[in-house]
């Protein structure tokens, strides 16, 4: 059954099929009719049986098919959180075999993210024209062309590219993944499966960084690509032969016809043009270089007028009625603040215990390990008993922000003497209140919508502006590092020539992996450590604010109803 947006605060359900009459006082059978509600408005005329359909479905046992296309989906959602995290630590080798430059590895490093922010929303926008498997199926194309590319690379450029194909697909993969699993399932007993892809998420982030740091040191790089395929492999056949879908039932002519090309255009260009200056600010240029500001500039010009063109369409990328929640307004605000410290504490927390306290790679990724345990149980923990029990996410939301909050501010307790304790412990806190956020804002979102076919697109702006709160946060933890780093490391005088790079800022973090091999005496390093001591807690002091200011405009997150059984023109057969 779907929902349209009639008058708000008027919900009819009839038991026959309504009767079209102008003036005429001839009512339905048995109408009955409930004021006040919050929820969307059902005006469509569907059956007694399709509705008695949805709400059998929430509770009738779901057929084979079923479970093995959701375990399809999490072995995507999987390889898209492995495919993230992996190739950060892996990328000094790798620009030393294929001698890649500072600006190759710069550009290696964030070549798939920007082709994430790019294809999440087309991709969503696409599927709801197409439907979701051909789609689908170009997703699976671009990600096993880029891992390809990139496993075959003689250069960086074939590295660079590799990622970007593959950042493109994996947007795909994991949008579609996220927007099927709400096709197949109502918003009632979403809340469970929310939770079971937490495992395979959080997962892929945890092993991620390990399996990096591994391939690297002792088989080869190559393996991060590599590893991909026989994941693909399982997958693929899987959606194939058992993810049926309900068709549209439109001409291939009609869908072409109905893609909203001017905005897809806009919105691509915009967001690239507008991507890129944040990603180099400070890394590359400087933030008040024209390099920067040009193509900020007017990048965020070509979103606005992105914004104003989306009035037009009658099927626009993104429908701008989804704004018009206060809900859905700030759980996207929350989102955006999630990425920020998500992305950045991921990349500085293991920064912080290779400089710091001069672990190994794979000895920081040892250190974390605790963190990502709980938060992978604080995805988890945090859905159950939802929508079916009829319990609420509100103030489970509120909690996630108060431990992230207090998580970050903990974490300028660290310094070179921490006890195991303290290293492995402090980051836990943080780490499950992360790990409930990644789960818990799909739930106000998704209820958020007035119509149940709009989720798709509340799913791919969700992740979009996870995942631009993601750069933009790190672009603003690589300014206020440097800046720190530049004045802390000045106040130490005259570096020995072993340490003479870092009178440098940016090579702050490039030198991180040679400070353990430095053989000097530890009145001459102990300033050193300091200095990056210094510059990390700099970079926590502003994810504290973030976090607060997320805090904050949780308060405002209403307790949405999760009780839809009705399911999206897309739903899944049996």
């Amino acid at each position: 059954m779907t929902q349209a947006g009639a008058e708000p605060g008027v919900r009819k359900s009839l038991t026959t099929e309504p009767k079209i009459s102008g003036t005429s006082t001839d009512k339905p059978e048995n109408p009955s009719v409930e004021i006040g509600q919050p929820e969307a408005v059902d005006v469509n005329t569907d059956t007694d049986a399709d509705a008695e359909a949805a709400d059998e479905g929430t509770s009738k046992r779901k057929p084979l098919g079923f479970y093995l296309s959701f375990l399809a989906i999490n072995i995507l959602v999987f390889l898209f959180s492995l495919d993230a995290t992996t190739l950060a630590v892996a990328i000094p080798g790798i620009a030393e075999e294929l001698h890649g430059s500072t600006l190759e590895s710069f550009w290696a490093g964030i070549a798939y993210y920007l082709g994430l922010v790019v294809s999440l929303p087309l991709f969503a926008s696409i599927s709801d024209v197409f439907g979701r498997k051909p789609p689908l199926y170009v997703a699976f194309v671009l990600f096993t062309a880029g891992a390809l590319s990139f496993s075959l690379a003689k250069n960086m450029a074939a590295v660079i590219a590799g990622r970007v194909i593959q950042g493109l697909g994996g947007g795909g993969l994991d949008v579609l993944g996220e927007i099927i699993v709400s096709d197949m399932t109502a918003l009632k007993e979403r809340p469970l499966y929310l939770g079971i892809m937490a495992l395979p998420i959080a997962i892929g982030s945890i092993i991620g960084p390990t399996i990096g740091a591994l391939f690297s040191d002792f088989v080869t790089w190559r393996w991060i690509g590599w590893i991909n395929l026989p994941f693909l492999g399982v997958a693929f056949p899987l959606l194939a032969f058992f993810l049926r879908l309900r068709s549209l039932g439109t001409s291939f002519n009609a869908k072409l016809k109905g893609l909203d090309w001017s905005g897809m255009v806009l919105l691509t260009v915009g967001c690239t043009v507008f991507v890129l200056p944040l990603s180099w600010a400070d890394a590359l240029y400087p933030w008040n270089s024209y390099q920067t500001l040009v193509p900020l500039l007017l990048g965020a010009a070509v979103i606005a007028l992105f914004v104003f063109y989306e009035t037009k369409p009658k099927a626009p990328v993104i429908p701008l009625r989804i704004f018009q929640s206060r809900t859905a307004a700030v759980t996207l605000c929350g989102a955006f603040i999630h990425g920020m410290t998500l992305y950045t504490l991921l990349q500085y927390l293991p920064l912080t215990y290779q400089a710091v306290m001069l672990d190994t790679r794979i000895g920081a990724a040892v250190s974390l390990l605790p963190t990502s345990v709980i938060s992978v149980v604080g995805a988890i923990a945090s859905v159950i008993g939802i929508g079916k029990l009829g319990l609420g996410y509100q103030k489970r939301i509120w909690l996630a922000w108060g431990l992230v909050t207090l998580g970050t501010g903990l974490l300028i307790l660290l310094d070179p003497y921490s006890s195991a304790g303290m290293r492995y412990g402090i980051p836990i806190i943080w780490g499950a209140g992360v790990g409930a956020l990644l789960r818990l804002l799909h739930l106000p979102m998704q209820a958020s919508v007035s119509s149940v076919d709009d989720t798709g697109h509340a799913i791919a702006l969700l992740l979009t502006f996870r995942c631009l709160g993601g750069l933009v946060g790190l672009a603003i933890g690589s300014t206020i590092f440097s800046s720190i780093f530049g004045s802390a490391i000045a106040t130490v005088g005259e570096l020995p020539d072993s340490l003479s790079l870092l009178s440098d800022p940016h090579n702050a973090i490039a030198f991180i992996p040679i400070m353990r091999t430095v053989n000097l005496p530890a009145d001459v390093i102990a300033p050193v450590l300091n200095a990056y001591l210094t510059a990390m807690r700099g970079v926590f002091y502003a994810m504290i604010g973030f976090s607060g200011f997320g805090l904050v405009t949780s308060l405002l997150t209403e307790e949405l109803s999760l009780q839809r059984t009705e399911r999206g023109r897309q739903q899944f057969e049996t």
